[in-house]
């Protein structure tokens, strides 16, 4: 039987750009989310997201794997970027158009080879 740890590494491991949050990208359930899920919709690339609404285990779990305490999180190439905060500066900035185009572009890439 898998653990909720060995889900989240397997999510991580699996989405090149990943976004835990509250709610989906068509209908974030706070704020913070919203603002996450509008900064990666401006890079213009997919990605992949998990509701900790509708995984509790993911919730309780996910902030001492990651040793970040709140929500969203993004996680690009199986690194935490970080939260709203940070997204949202990155996005300012153009840093995250700059590491997400990156990150789907090596995820391309790989597909033609």
């Amino acid at each position: 039987m898998s653990t909720t740890i060995d889900t989240i590494k397997e999510q991580i491991e699996n989405n090149d750009v990943l976004l835990y949050m509250k709610g989906n990208p068509r209908a974030p359930q706070c704020g913070f989310s919203s603002q996450a899920v509008q900064a990666l919709m401006s890079c213009g690339e997919r990605f992949a997201f998990v509701n900790i609404l509708e995984n509790p285990d993911i919730r309780a779990e996910l902030p001492k794997y990651a040793n970040w305490p709140t929500f969203p999180q993004l996680w690009v190439k199986g690194e935490l970027v970080g939260g709203c905060d940070i997204i949202v500066e990155m996005a300012s900035t153009g840093e995250l158009q700059t590491l997400i185009k990156e990150a789907v572009g090596d995820e391309k890439e790989q597909e033609q080879e």
